[in-house]
């Protein structure tokens, strides 16, 4: 998926053949078998199909983060795409990353509080990944993300930064994660780690653009 889009708006979203993507990821884990990867926006269930085909045989592990709105409420997922999402995808899943928005779509039920991401996340591991993080971001107060593993529960917590540039947060934290997981880190230090770092991150932003700017990934130190 492309989009054309800035700090201020999205003003358009293009989905990539599905061929391609899957001969993408054939050249890539062919050569160069990655440690771990991760997914983002994958914007529809042709991509989402053969990207589940190939997960399938993956033998390092997949976080998904499963991007359905931008940070400007665009749509990066069809309907019918939400649905390939659950139903072929989270069974091959070692971690999945919602916000609190995406884990009250992709549950239909709000989530506003901690105890409303705890069952968000009994819910979402029921449909087959192996750890689910439910981000609490967007929650008055701290900012509290709830990660249920192997049916154990961890609190992850830091103080607020109030600040609007916070464009890519939730895919920068997924991707720091990802990074400490390929590092050979076990899944509670990696998500530490990650923490720590978008943290870092957000409260050292450039302030770029009009908008909701970017964070700042030298800030937020190695992962």
């Amino acid at each position: 998926m492309i989009t054309v889009q800035n700090t201020v708006e999205v003003k358009r979203v293009e989905c990539l053949a599905a061929d391609l993507v899957a001969q993408q990821i054939r050249a890539v884990v062919s050569d160069i078998p990655p440690q771990a990867a991760k997914t983002g926006a994958l914007g529809n269930w042709e991509i989402i199909e053969v990207l589940a085909a190939a997960a399938a045989g993956f033998n390092f592990p997949l976080v998904v983060d499963p991007v359905i709105l931008t940070k400007h409420h665009a749509a990066l997922l069809t309907a019918d795409a939400i649905e390939a999402l659950k139903t072929l995808l989270f069974p091959y899943a070692f971690l999945l990353t919602p916000n609190l928005e995406e884990a009250g779509m992709l549950t239909r039920r709000e989530v506003s509080d901690v105890a409303g991401m705890r069952e968000a996340a009994e819910s979402l591991a029921a449909m087959g990944p192996k750890a689910v993080l439910v981000k609490g971001g967007h929650l008055a107060g701290d900012a509290i993300d709830i990660l249920f593993h192997e049916g154990k529960w961890t609190e992850f917590s830091a103080p607020r930064i109030e600040t609007r540039h916070t464009h890519g947060t939730g895919c920068t934290y997924s991707a720091a994660i990802t990074a400490s997981l390929a590092l050979g880190a076990d899944l509670r230090a990696a998500v530490g780690r990650a923490k720590s770092y978008i943290t870092e991150a957000i409260r050292g932003n450039p302030g770029l653009g009009s908008g909701s700017g970017p964070v700042n990934h030298h800030a937020g130190g190695g992962s």
